[in-house]
């Protein structure tokens, strides 16, 4: 037997909770590698005379991006403090995975419309990134169980 008697639930949610901060990791570095990926193609890639890289409306969106994984860096941080010192680190790994995950979704979906028609060929990383990203947000409890999990805690 594993823990008490009728404490199995509590076992469960403890490493799922643990996994979460993983997933979220996995998330991040999804992102930040799509993100180096777009701003090295939109570097090179030249539209108009000039790498697309200079184009305001590119940089706009990729600072939003990174903007957003960066605040991802930090939720993932956080959960993993409060984790590594004894502290409740539920609702901090649900919302690292909440948010880290639905950034990856986001900067990969875009990093692949960067790419143009190259971004959905296996020429290019970020067509992988997308598919890899789009996991993140189910596995380890869908974003909706992660906002279940957020809004309980808001609620109780």
């Amino acid at each position: 037997m594993l823990g008490k008697i009728g404490g199995g639930f509590s076992i469960a949610m403890k490493t799922l909770d643990g996994g979460r901060i993983g997933i979220a990791a996995q998330a991040l570095g999804i992102a930040q590698g799509a993100m180096d990926e777009t701003v090295r193609y939109t570097k090179e890639r030249k539209q108009f005379g000039k790498s697309i890289a200079a184009f305001q409306n590119t940089q706009f969106q990729m600072a939003d991006l990174q903007t957003k994984i960066e605040a991802s860096r930090l939720l993932v941080r956080s959960a993993a403090f409060k984790k590594d010192s004894g502290q409740n680190y539920s609702t901090d790994a649900a919302m690292a995975k909440l948010y880290a995950a639905e950034t990856a979704m986001e900067v990969t979906t875009k990093a692949v419309q960067f790419h143009g028609g190259y971004g959905y060929t296996r020429e290019y990383p970020v067509e992988r990134m997308m598919r890899d990203a789009k996991i993140t947000e189910i596995y380890e409890g869908t974003s909706e169980v992660q906002r279940m999990v957020i809004a309980a805690k808001l609620f109780r």
